[in-house]
C-alpha cells in the first residue's frame, strides 16, 4: 500500500506541475486526459496521504 501512496504523490506533482504549465507541451498533453485532476491535483493527493494511512494501519503488528 505504501507504494501505491508513492505513486499517487507522484502523480499529484505531475498534475500540480502539468496544471501550471511548468512541462511544457507534455504538461498539455496530461491535462488534455486528466483535466479536473490538473484543476485540483489535491484530489490525488488526497488519495495518496489515505493510502498511506491505510497502509500504516493495516501493517500494526
Amino acid at each position: 500500500m505504501y507504494f501505491v501512496a508513492v505513486v499517487l504523490a507522484v502523480l499529484a506533482g505531475l498534475f500540480y506541475a502539468a496544471g501550471n504549465h511548468e512541462i511544457g507541451s507534455w504538461g498539455t498533453t496530461i491535462c488534455e486526459y486528466g483535466g479536473p485532476f490538473c484543476d485540483s491535483p489535491h484530489y490525488v493527493l488526497a488519495g495518496a496521504i489515505l493510502a498511506g494511512l491505510w497502509g500504516a494501519f493495516v501493517s500494526v503488528r
